[in-house]
């Protein structure tokens, strides 16, 4: 009687077993891809990071400024020379190196105040990204951005 009890156990226990892997199966795995479409938490942002060469890199795509008028210049920028650039299509992120969840020592260009920031970059298991900024550590700044595609 001991014996068909332990094999019983033993029988239900390799069942949930093989249905808990079952499972973790079906889960869809964490895809570490920094690359693709993703939306800013501010003034409707959208930047596109792909591949550049061993690095990554992102250009800003959309905003509600662009959005408003396509022709928007870097009116911001401190360099006098680069003012006259269109925002849309603009080289924002460049520099970084590691992956494929972290990227660091890289720059992020802010339009808003015509500046260069160090940066990195952690890519989120939920499809989220923080982008940190920094003057100099510690004085960083992070935002979380969602990938839209």
């Amino acid at each position: 009687m001991k014996m068909v009890t332990v094999l019983r156990s033993a029988r239900s226990g390799l069942v949930v077993g093989a249905a808990f892997m079952a499972l973790l199966g079906a889960a869809p795995a964490f895809a570490a891809d920094v690359t693709g479409l993703w939306a800013t938490p501010s003034r409707g942002g959208q930047v596109e990071i792909t591949k550049c060469g061993a690095s990554v890199c992102g250009r800003l795509v959309s905003s509600e400024g662009i959005k408003a008028d396509p022709a928007l210049k870097d009116a911001n920028n401190t360099d006098t020379g680069q003012r006259g650039r269109l925002l849309k299509g603009l080289l924002i992120l460049k520099g970084f190196s590691g992956g494929p969840t972290e990227w660091t020592g890289g720059e992020i260009y802010n339009a808003e105040d015509g500046k260069t920031y160090g940066a990195t970059l952690t890519l989120n298991a939920d499809d989220t990204l923080n982008v940190r900024g920094c003057v100099f550590v510690p004085l960083c700044k992070t935002q979380t951005w969602t990938r839209v595609r």
